[in-house]
Order: C-alpha cells, then sequence, then structure tokens
C-alpha cells in the first residue's frame, strides 16, 4: 500500500531528477478529495479539449507535447504531502497548479499557492461556501480563483498562462473560442428560424 511518505519521496525524486521539461508535466491539478473528483473534472475536460494528456508515469512521458497530472493532496489530513507538492512543483517541471477544494475551510489552494510561489496556482471553489476561503489571500500572497465550481474556466486560465510562452497552446485556445462563438451562432439561428416550437423539437 502506498503511504504519504511514499508519494513524498517520489515528489523529491522527481524534483532532484532534473528531467527535460519538455517530458514532464505542464499543469498539475491537485484536490483536496476523491469527492471533489466531480467538480474537478471539467479542468480534466478542458485540457484535453485543448489537446493536452493526461500524465501517469513521471518517467514515461506521453506523445503529446503539453500534459498534466493529478493527484489527492489534503491540506488537514496531509499538510506534509500539501507542503512537498508545492515545495517541488517547480523544480518538477509544472508551469501552473489547479487547486481545488471544498468546505468553509477551502485552505488547499491558497496555501499551495504560498508553498509554491512564484509558480501560478489557479484556486478552485468546489462549493459556494468554499469561495471566501479559497480567495480570501493577504496582500503578497497572490492566487488567481475562479467562480465555484468553474474548472473547466481555471484549466482555461491554465493554458492561457502556458500560451504566453507556447505558440501551439496559444493557437488551440484560440480555435476552441472560435468553435464556441460557432456553436453560439448555430443555436441562435437555429432558434431564430425555426421559431420556438420549431427549436424544441429539433
Amino acid at each position: 500500500m502506498t503511504t504519504v511518505q511514499d508519494l513524498i519521496d517520489r515528489l523529491e525524486a522527481e524534483a532532484d531528477a532534473d528531467a527535460d521539461p519538455e517530458t514532464t508535466p505542464d499543469v498539475g491539478i491537485v484536490m483536496g478529495s476523491d469527492s471533489d473528483l466531480p467538480v474537478m473534472e471539467g479542468a480534466y475536460e478542458a485540457l484535453d479539449d485543448l489537446g493536452f494528456a493526461e500524465q501517469t508515469d513521471f518517467d514515461e512521458a506521453p506523445d503529446a507535447r503539453f500534459t498534466y497530472e493529478s493527484y489527492v493532496v489534503s491540506a488537514h489530513r496531509t499538510p506534509e504531502l500539501m507542503y512537498a507538492y508545492g515545495k517541488t512543483a517547480g523544480a518538477r517541471g509544472l508551469d501552473v497548479v489547479i487547486a481545488g477544494a471544498g468546505g468553509k475551510s477551502a485552505d488547499l489552494p491558497n496555501m499551495t499557492a504560498s508553498i509554491a510561489y512564484p509558480v501560478p496556482v489557479i484556486g478552485v471553489p468546489v462549493q459556494e461556501k468554499s469561495v471566501a476561503s479559497v480567495i480570501g489571500m493577504p496582500t503578497g500572497a497572490p492566487i488567481v480563483a475562479v467562480d465555484a465550481g468553474k474548472s473547466y474556466n481555471a484549466a482555461l486560465s491554465a493554458a492561457q498562462v502556458l500560451a504566453r510562452e507556447h505558440e501551439a497552446v496559444e493557437e488551440r485556445l484560440v480555435d476552441l473560442h472560435d468553435g464556441q462563438k460557432a456553436d453560439v451562432a448555430g443555436v441562435s439561428a437555429a432558434l431564430h428560424d425555426l421559431g420556438l416550437d420549431g427549436f424544441r423539437e429539433r
């Protein structure tokens, strides 16, 4: 059975590996519990939509140039793991972290942002009651955050960070946005041209 110390040792070994940045995950997704996964799946979906691949083995990168990884890291039950993840993020090649947590004391995003600094962290409040906790950072301790449950937007923001350095990611973002605009145009035309009843029946 894998222990918390096993995971910490893994992260520290990866940080010491001095791996080629083209082979390491570009985006990290962490969440406080696997019960957060239904909300956090939006981040996976957005990255998949942008052609990112999930990397499950640090030493064997997928063929895709841009990848992401994910872990469950509890700020309250496994603070030492949260610390190790944040502390090693940059050395492990991560360019940006998406961190989601729920409950009134959703500390994982902001604590990860403090530890991983200057690696940017995008916080996802998993529930409405988590918003104040996630965004409540003092001056000088930055975090970017999205609205409750909007992990898809968090991943788009992560890709925007990468797009400043990687033209291919910028092009994918533009293509995705153009596709969304085309969808709206198609719906608008159908509603107008078919009328309400015809639109509902289509």
